[in-house]
């Protein structure tokens, strides 16, 4: 692409170089050739784009003293040059030409393929299925029956999804995600304590512009359904348990694991290894810092622990992180003032 068709696609200032430069990569400042586009957000940043190989940069406006830039690099300025720089990426890394249905792929009977599709080699797609135009399944991924795929997906290898999954458009799974699956969920016979599985029949619905990372796992709901909102980025190695409702633009990530029947609220962030119970309520715009747990039943939300957005709850039960900080230094007070007063004691017998 040029950096006029960049600049009419994402707005900002081309102040600098000729509009037909082609762009074909973008790349960290180290490693930049010519065709490459890198960004800047502060002085130090952009002297080393200018000094570096780059054709162009993207940088914030009045980060840079204009007698510093190399008259020969390309320059657009704009407000968030990382957002800017991450989504000229995303056009720059335009996919493949379509390549059609592989022979070996298994399409069973009533599925409906939109245009401009690819299906790999291996690939399984259950009966009465529908895959949008534009969408790629690559190799060995399963795609149970009753299926509807949106359009401009990208399906990576081994991916299942079971029947009865709908995704909307844009969405990615990484390799090895199993949606669908059924929910962990039992009945005890309280005269011989033997399991029967609950029902686990419901659905999983997932919006568009979710990417879900590999290895992750998301079940089905049991009656109802299980709903990942629009623009949530799920890291790999997450669980989300069945009938969880998990809102829009919301961040997951890696080993995080969420029991059924919960939910969370627009524009959270749940670090790693967070662990939250079933029927639990993680209000919108709350931060779960790595490792914080929320108990079975009980709702975490800003205003209910009386701290403004964007403050970083940790711990189990999770609260604020100054308060946990607070804690912990008052606990290590009290073990150094009892060692102390422990060895004071015993100078004190043996004289």
């Amino acid at each position: 692409m040029t950096l006029r068709e960049l600049v009419e696609i994402l707005g900002g200032n081309l102040v600098q170089g000729d509009p037909e430069m082609a762009i074909l990569f973008v790349r960290d400042t180290g490693e930049a050739n010519p065709w490459d586009l890198v960004f800047a957000e502060d002085a130090a940043s952009a002297a080393k784009a200018f000094d570096g190989g780059a054709s162009a940069v993207v940088l914030k406006p009045g980060c840079a003293e204009r007698s510093t830039w190399d008259s020969a690099m390309g320059v657009v300025e704009t407000a968030q040059p990382r957002l800017w720089f991450a989504k000229a990426a995303k056009l720059l890394a335009l996919p493949s030409a379509p390549t059609g249905v592989h022979p070996t792929a298994v399409i069973g009977p009533h599925v409906e393929l939109g245009e401009n599709i690819s299906i790999g080699p291996g690939v399984v797609i259950g009966e009465v299925t529908r895959i949008g135009k534009g969408t790629r399944i690559e190799a060995g991924a399963v795609i149970g029956p009753r299926v509807s795929i949106g359009e401009n997906c990208h399906i990576l290898p081994r991916v299942t999804i079971y029947h009865g999954t709908t995704l909307g458009d844009r969405v990615v799974v990484h390799a090895g995600a199993v949606l669908g699956a059924d929910g962990f969920g039992y009945v005890r016979d309280s005269a011989n304590g033997a399991y029967t599985q609950f029902p686990q029949q419901g659905t999983l619905f997932i919006e568009d512009d979710v990417e879900i990372g590999a290895n992750t796992t998301i079940d089905r709901g049991a009656l109802k359904r299980t709903r990942i909102g629009r623009g949530t980025k799920i890291d790999n190695l997450v669980h989300v348990g069945h009938n969880c409702d998990i809102g829009e633009d919301v961040i997951l990530v890696a080993l995080t694991g969420i029991s059924g029947s919960s939910t969370v609220g627009n524009g959270a962030v749940i670090a790693g290894q967070v662990g939250i119970g079933d029927h639990a309520h993680v209000g919108p715009g709350v931060i779960l810092g790595g490792q914080a747990g929320v108990l079975s039943g009980k709702t975490v939300t800003n205003e209910g622990l009386g701290v403004k957005p964007g403050t970083v709850l940790w711990g189990t039960p999770a609260r604020p992180l100054t308060q946990v900080l607070r804690e912990i230094a008052v606990v290590g007070r009290l073990v150094r003032k009892k060692g102390t007063g422990t060895r004071e004691q015993g100078t004190g017998s043996r004289e």
